[in-house]
């Protein structure tokens, strides 16, 4: 992990074990992926970004959380997903609250492979 990636959590130390987690699997599943770190996010990149860590508060966000952000062709129907908007027709923005590393899970995760499938082919919008 890189000294800016801990730089990210320092205002939220709590949610870091909880990044860990998520970057260890992305990375393992999807070794082709590149990290930015910016001021309000950490974009995991193939082509295009694919999954995007932030630390904004929504509504219903518990004490230590992480928002993961993740674009796909269509609109995902599951409670788990506390928003969704389409920015651009047939590409789909989709906002989860993950509070626990159990929450990391098999569903999670290929909803990530599917956004990093999509990135690979999609053109135009970053």
């Amino acid at each position: 992990m890189t000294s800016d990636e801990r730089m990210f959590f320092n205002t939220t130390p709590g949610a870091l074990p909880l990044y860990e987690v998520l970057r260890n699997k992305l990375l393992t599943e999807c070794p082709d992926t590149t990290l930015q770190v910016q001021k309000s996010q950490i974009t995991f990149k193939v082509k295009y970004g694919y999954a995007f860590v932030s630390l904004r508060r929504m509504k219903g966000c518990p004490e230590v959380f992480l928002i993961v952000t993740f674009g796909l062709s269509h609109r995902l129907d599951s409670p788990r997903i506390a928003a969704a908007v389409e920015p651009y027709p047939n590409r789909w923005t989709h906002h989860t609250i993950v509070s626990e590393p159990d929450q990391l899970d098999g569903e999670l995760m290929g909803w990530l492979r599917e956004a990093h499938a999509f990135a690979l082919v999609k053109e135009g919008v970053r």
